[in-house]
């Protein structure tokens, strides 16, 4: 299965992000970000690339201004 990490800069924001796929009946995942992209608070939410495009809709309506962007594992 593929999966997509919602990187944020702000924890805050992570974890809103993730009640919200939540709330949408979607399984998500707080992780550790990788060292890699260097560009987060530390903590990223992991949920299945299916709902890429319900995880963007939720980042445009509710405009994230910590949001660095989503990366495919």
């Amino acid at each position: 299965m593929n999966y997509t990490l919602a990187v944020f800069r702000a924890r805050t924001q992570t974890l809103l992000f993730v009640k919200l796929l939540n709330s949408y009946g979607i399984a998500v995942s707080v992780i550790n970000t990788p060292r890699n992209l260097n560009i987060s608070c530390g903590i990223s939410a992991k949920f299945a690339s299916i709902y890429l495009n319900i995880a963007e809709d939720i980042i445009r309506r509710r405009k994230f201004d910590s949001f660095a962007g989503f990366y495919s594992v």
